[in-house]
């Protein structure tokens, strides 16, 4: 329990830097709570960071499903709150252009798969174990690829993120299959290419 405990917490808080914040809300959100929940869970707060752990052999179909409904609600709770009390409401205006569509599917693909790939390297394997710079690493990860591409597709990396901005009407709901898309296959690639680098990683 206390584990999707803390990444609704973790999942709730970065929704929230996401919407109010943009990329340096995001980053910073996520970078504090992966400090304050990453000995409970591993602080995953992403659904599609989820998939690529999983795939990596580090949690149970279970756990990952726990996680993905957890963080799911954690981010439906961040969007109601900040939409509902703090007035701040999107137009619901798709902000991926139509001619655009292939460069934001290609751009979150590319977003989470460095996000997952950061994850996987500095939070779960040995060679890195122990070490106190993760939260950094992954909340730079987030930073950087808002800055670089996320003017491409709104710089979710996250389906839980795309879920609140969804919900806050940030995101359009004809184009929320790009982020399911494009952030679980992002993440399953970079699993895929973690233990093809990592054979003995188990």
């Amino acid at each position: 329990m206390k584990k999707v405990i803390t990444e609704f917490i973790g999942t709730f808080f970065l929704v929230m830097g996401a919407i109010l914040g943009g990329g340096l809300g995001a980053a910073l959100a996520l970078m504090v709570m992966i400090y304050a929940g990453g000995h409970i869970s591993g602080a995953h707060y992403n659904p599609a960071v989820s998939l690529a752990v999983w795939i990596r052999g580090k949690m149970s179909i279970g756990e990952m499903l726990g996680y993905l409904m957890s963080q799911l609600a954690g981010a439906i709770l961040a969007a109601l709150l900040v939409a509902n009390v703090f007035n701040t409401e999107g137009t619901a205006v798709c902000i991926i252009p139509d001619d655009g569509i292939i460069k934001g599917l290609i751009a979150e693909i590319v977003g989470t798969f460095a996000l997952a790939y950061v994850v996987l390297n500095v939070a779960t394997a040995k060679g890195t174990a122990g070490n106190s710079f993760y939260g950094i690493a992954i909340g730079g990860t987030v930073l950087a690829m808002a800055t670089v591409i996320g003017k491409f597709s709104g710089g979710a990396y996250n389906p839980a993120v795309a879920v609140g901005l969804l919900i806050q009407k940030t995101f359009c709901a004809s184009q929320i299959w790009i982020y399911v898309v494009g952030c679980f296959g992002g993440a399953a690639l970079a699993a895929f290419v973690f233990r093809m680098n990592n054979p003995d990683d188990k």
